[in-house]
């Protein structure tokens, strides 16, 4: 049974115990939803000051909305389009301290003004996309960026 933590240590410390948790979430699962959408609200209880947490999924050349936390969100996205398209066709991760000067933005929440944006690579081939959205610009800094990908390391051990 999972019990929400309290995270109280440095950043760095906190995104460990993030990171274990989210381990033992999901070393017994085989089903890939189960474990994204226990992965999206892990991160929607551990991060502070978000609006959307989720993930897209690369299928048939575009990305499709997966499990995600918050309102509902665009279905649909091309590779390069917006800040999820770019990390897609880049390959690497997006961090954007206000989404209203990055070109091309896709503005599935009017209220969002940062994000980052974690590319999933399985194989060498694009899985999917882990997006976070904050209200506020500046949210995420290079720590986010630098535990989020390892995050989604770890989360792809068991997809």
């Amino acid at each position: 049974m999972f019990q929400a933590t309290a995270y109280s240590g440095s950043k760095a410390k906190d995104y460990e115990l993030l990171i274990k948790q989210l381990h033992a979430l999901s070393e017994d699962e085989t089903d890939s939803i189960a474990i994204l959408s226990n992965a999206s609200a892990l991160l929607n209880q551990f991060l502070a000051e978000v609006n959307w947490v989720g993930f897209y999924l690369w299928k048939e050349n575009e990305l499709v909305l997966g499990p995600f936390q918050g309102l509902p969100a665009c279905i649909r996205i091309a590779s390069g389009k917006g800040v999820c398209g770019a990390a897609v066709k880049e390959r690497e991760t997006q961090l954007v301290d206000d989404v209203m000067t990055f070109p091309g933005h896709i503005a599935c929440d009017s209220a969002s003004r940062s994000e980052i944006v974690v590319p999933i690579i399985i194989n060498d081939s694009v899985y999917g996309v882990l997006d976070i959205d904050s209200p506020i610009t500046d949210r995420f800094d290079e720590t986010d960026q630098q535990y989020l990908e390892k995050f989604v390391q770890v989360l792809i051990e068991f997809l």
